[in-house]
């Protein structure tokens, strides 16, 4: 059964990191989350000039994971742990924070120098009860890795960062059962994605507008507009318009329906968590990156 619409969600403007504009469909007043999503930032895309690029300086996380994806530009990241890495178009970083660790992500120094396009997202899943202090993990993912699946039409396309599309298994290892695709159609066209009927499922529109839900239910949606699907049903359809093409995220993952206490870089199920989170930065044992 197809799954309809619960609602459609516009995103707010806000500043990140050391002050670069993001695009927030949550959390906001709106939507708080999409358990087990806790955010998503659509970064861009942004011109910069020689020397005018921001990243986001040493900061740490509890908790959680944070995922990101880049379309354009070029980015560093440094973590208190030794590992270090750079993130070219179409990269994937996937970094559990588990325990807590502090991570920066910088514009890469050449990209710095001469400016750019930058282009990408950032989401951050949360972690169960059971599995928030397991050690800190990164799957850096260049973008040749990434599974790619073409459509019918030799030109749709659908990249596999998590899950499976059809019979295309992606290469990162989830904590939970996470489906994370990206997906192109060209004008016309429409796919049906299997979605286990307890997961929430969204869909987050990057670029045109597409057509999404039960056939008689239909609605349209454009970008930077997120399609929150309601859990009633074990698919959902996704299709393009007659004369335009579609570029989106379509996102499911298995509830936790846990207790959530989260100030800024922590996301624990209690406050005394938090605060202990607080103090163990504070004095140092999430390290500190050289």
């Amino acid at each position: 059964m197809n799954r309809s619409i619960e609602k459609i969600i516009q995103t707010i403007k806000v500043l990140e990191g050391g002050g670069f504009p993001v695009r927030r469909p949550f959390p906001t007043d709106e939507l708080d989350q999409v358990d087990p999503f806790l955010l998503l930032d659509h970064l861009g895309p942004i011109e910069w000039g020689p020397g005018e690029a921001i990243g986001a300086p040493d900061h740490p996380h509890r908790g959680f994971e944070t995922v990101t994806y880049l379309l354009a530009g070029e980015t560093e990241h440094k973590d208190s742990g030794g590992h270090q890495g750079r993130l070219m178009p179409g990269d994937v970083q996937w970094m559990t924070a588990g325990s807590g660790v502090i991570h920066s992500e910088m514009p890469a120094p050449s990209f710095y120098e001469q400016g750019g396009k930058m282009h990408g997202f950032q989401i951050w899943i949360n972690l169960p009860r059971d599995r928030k202090m397991i050690p800190p993990r990164y799957q850096d993912t260049p973008s040749e890795k990434i599974p790619e699946v073409l459509l019918e039409d030799g030109t749709s396309k659908v990249r596999v960062i998590a899950g499976e599309f059809q019979t295309t298994r992606a290469v990162i290892e989830t904590n939970t059962p996470i489906l994370y695709l990206h997906i192109k159609l060209q004008a016309g066209m429409n796919i049906v994605q299997p979605v286990t009927s307890d997961h929430n499922c969204m869909a987050y529109i990057i670029e045109g507008h597409g057509l999404f839900g039960a056939e008689k239910e239909t609605q349209s949606a454009s970008e930077g507009q997120l399609v929150l699907f309601a859990r009633n049903g074990d698919e959902v359809c996704l299709s393009s318009g007659k004369d335009s093409p579609v570029e989106l995220l379509l996102l499911a993952g298995r509830p936790f329906n846990e207790e959530i206490a989260r100030y800024g870089p922590f996301v624990m199920n209690t406050r005394e968590e938090i605060l202990e989170a607080f103090q163990d930065y504070q004095q140092g044992k999430m390290g500190m990156i050289s």
